[in-house]
């Protein structure tokens, strides 16, 4: 049960006349009072004459204010608040309603009871789902209401009669998501067709024109490459103070564009708090710019390569690090999944970008991001937008499955660490992401996944042996599940590719082994084949690799290192 806390206005009627209409979209179905104040109230969705109906029951609400004198009256005294079940909620009844009202009067001072001044109030019904409160800000005695943080207030007896009606329970809030859409945005987007309100569209863009950018200069040169229009508010000085942006198509009654502050597209899109990501030496703009190819990745396969690395050192971070090192990494990884969804192939594109989309609500919380600490994060995205989109063939596909399963993990880390600090919303929208991460990974992992198994089915018997038992040296307590997986032999195939390359496969496969979240993998063999491919510098695409027999590696010495995304040093020393 959601309760939504509108500005106040200063037209009771206007309001009225609203709810009490046909809505915009023809939506608001039989509107009538519910409950009141007093019991007393017209109902002007009752009555033979709306006209006057609905006249008088402004006039009712607005006497309290009406009484005082001119000078003394709130300039906006028009208090308004929606509350709605969840879509698979059972239908409340009116008597149930009526209390549910009257719970969130009581809860948010507008009419506390027990003897208190309360404001006047009516509660009218126009949907199954859902009820509006209407009120008028001064109490009878010609007193304010007691109504401070009233929306914090509503939220928390809402959690109570979810559990007393037997309705979905909603994850508490903490005040750190995005602003939902109103009702007539929402109508607006439905008459034009549109699968998002212009406030989410925008959101969404300017989530992606960030990520990875390092300066200014480069983000607002991002929006503008994304069509959008774009105002800057300047101080007298010329300093930049702030932006808004609106959609070319997006007009308002008189035909002009509606344009949004980045602060009310979510908290950390004002200008201010995007600048925090440039606070701590971490980019170079003029050394990374979108032409100077010799500092960006050679290509997508390139990028996605070093976004599961970076991904790999976060995991470990968000572990073992402060909580502000947390909130940082966290910040960081909304950044990488947007640059993911930005850049991906046509049959991961919209997993990906359900997967972003999810995990904004994870990306804030009250814990101030410590930044810095963020770097390779912000690099991976930055390489991932201008490595260019992926294939979805070849070694852009398969590094694409590589990437998406590291980054899930990293997901989960962050699913894992809100919980403890009973983020609920947060954690709740890190395992929705998780969760559309494993299906755009089963999309990008079934080819290459399928090449290694056939090629793991076609290994020698003596070298599938030895697989084995470099699998049981490494990971005694998880081999006999690991090979019963159908994932086994593409995992035998890489044991082999990195004992090919002169790697000891036992030790690259105790190190894989040992770090965090195998007992949440669907496949734990996949999990540890891009791992060793990552850590051993393998080819991602299996395909461009000779098949392996059972010819021994001629090598002496120490195992050759690989030469990419592994540091065994504690990650507090990086």
């Amino acid at each position: 049960m959601i309760p939504s806390i509108n500005e106040s206005g200063d037209r009771t009627i206007g309001l009225l006349y609203y709810l009490y209409g046909p809505g915009r979209a023809e939506e608001h179905v039989d509107p009538h009072l519910v409950a009141s104040f007093d019991g007393m109230a017209p109902d002007p969705g009752r009555a033979a004459d709306f006209a006057t109906a609905i006249k008088n029951l402004a006039h009712l609400l607005d006497q309290p204010v009406q009484a005082l004198p001119a000078h003394a009256r709130p300039a906006k005294h028009v208090w308004h608040t929606s509350v709605r079940t969840a879509p698979d909620d059972r239908t409340l009844s009116e008597d149930e309603w009526a209390d549910v009202a009257r719970r969130v009067v009581a809860a948010t001072g507008i009419d506390p009871g027990g003897g208190e001044p309360g404001c006047r109030w009516v509660v009218v019904r126009h949907a199954d789902d859902h009820i509006h409160i209407v009120a008028t800000l001064v109490c009878e005695d010609g007193s304010r209401p007691d109504d401070f943080r009233s929306g914090k207030r509503a939220q928390a007896e809402c959690r109570l009669i979810e559990e007393e009606l037997g309705l979905t329970l909603v994850n508490a809030g903490d005040g750190t998501a995005a602003k939902r859409p109103t009702s007539a945005e929402r109508h607006k987007a439905e008459r034009q067709g549109r699968e998002q309100t212009a406030r989410e569209k925008l959101r969404e863009t300017v989530r992606r024109a960030v990520a990875g950018a390092a300066s200014e200069e480069e983000f607002f040169d991002r929006l503008a490459a994304a069509g959008l229009l774009i105002r800057t508010r300047q101080a007298p000085s010329g300093d930049l103070l702030g932006y808004k942006v609106a959609l070319v198509d997006d007009r308002n009654e008189d035909n002009e564009p509606v344009y949004f502050a980045g602060s009310t597209l979510a908290p950390d899109l004002s200008l201010p708090r995007i600048r925090e990501r440039w606070s701590a030496p971490q980019l170079d703009p003029a050394a990374a710019a979108p032409d100077d190819r010799a500092s960006t990745p050679s290509g997508p396969a390139q990028a996605r390569r070093r976004a599961a690395a970076a991904a790999w050192q976060a995991i470990l971070l968000i572990g073992q690090g402060s909580d502000q090192q947390a909130a940082a990494l966290i910040a960081a990884s909304g950044e990488v999944l947007d640059a993911l969804a930005k850049t991906a192939a046509a049959h991961t594109r919209k997993q990906l970008q359900e997967a972003a989309r999810a995990f904004e609500r994870a990306s804030r919380s009250h814990v101030r991001a410590e930044r810095g600490h963020d770097r390779a994060l912000r690099e991976a995205a930055r390489d991932l937008v201008y490595g260019g989109p992926a294939l979805g063939r070849g070694e852009d596909g398969a590094t694409t499955a590589m990437v998406i399963d590291m980054v899930a993990f990293l997901v989960i880390a962050a699913a894992h660490w809100h919980g403890r600090k009973n983020h609920a919303q947060q954690a709740a929208a890190a395992r929705q992401a998780a969760e559309h991460l494993r299906t755009a990974y089963q999309s990008a992992a079934q080819h290459p996944i399928a090449v290694l198994r056939h090629r793991g089915r076609r290994l020698s018997q003596p070298l599938q042996r030895r697989q084995a038992a470099h699998l049981r040296q490494a990971a005694p307590e998880l081999a006999e599940q690991i090979l019963a997986e159908p994932g086994w032999h593409a995992l035998a195939a890489t044991l082999a590719d990195v004992e090919a390359a002169g790697h000891e496969p036992a030790a690259l496969l105790a190190e894989a082994v040992a770090h965090r979240e195998l007992d949440t993998a669907g496949s734990v063999s996949d999990v540890l084949v891009w791992r060793l491919r990552r850590m051993a510098n393998l080819p991602a695409d299996a395909s461009t690799v000779p098949e392996t027999d059972t010819a021994t590696p001629q090598s002496t010495g120490r195992p050759k290192r690989p030469s990419t995304g592994r540091n065994t040093r504690s990650p507090r020393a990086r």
